[in-house]
């Protein structure tokens, strides 16, 4: 995001901004303004949000070890902290290098894409609770990446990123 406004700003240096680069300032910072928004509801109903998950999982997979269950929690506490500051970034990638990396492996090794795959969706639907159609489609980009990545098979993943 902050790369978008320094292109403006680095433009407007020796003359005045023009009108349609004004109207796409206006747009940014409205965007900024919508993404700072979701990532102050997410820092402030992380516990709530995640506890309705946890309560869901814990009912779908009564028998499994609850440290495997508490793990995935977190891998997807983590997911959402770094999405939302990508968010606020504008920067999908930062998503990428930060966190699904490393958690890729993790989440296959431990044989938790069941798991998981039930955390998303549940986590999908608390968060369509939580925000407006507009919101959720500024966090959704950031969920498909995380799901594409971490629950889907590894060769379908692998082929979607070559051909994106």
């Amino acid at each position: 995001m902050q790369k978008d406004f320094e292109h403006l700003f680095y433009e407007a240096e020796d003359h005045y901004l023009q009108t349609s680069d004004i109207t796409t300032l206006k747009n940014q910072a409205n965007r900024l303004r919508e993404c700072l928004a979701i990532y102050q509801c997410l820092r402030d109903q992380e516990i709530s949000i995640f506890q309705s998950v946890a309560d869901s999982l814990v009912e779908a997979f009564p028998d499994e070890n609850s440290q495997r269950l508490e793990q995935a929690l977190g891998h997807w506490m983590s997911v959402m902290r770094y999405g939302a500051m990508a968010l606020l970034l504008n920067n999908p990638d930062y998503f990428n290098h930060r966190l699904l990396e490393w958690l890729t492996d993790m989440v296959h090794a431990q044989e938790m894409v069941v798991i998981e795959t039930h955390l998303f969706e549940c986590l999908k639907e608390k968060l369509e609770e939580s925000f407006s159609s507009i919101q959720m489609a500024l966090i959704n980009p950031f969920l498909s990446q995380a799901k594409t990545i971490l629950i889907e098979p590894k060769s379908s993943a692998k082929i979607e990123n070559i051909g994106a």
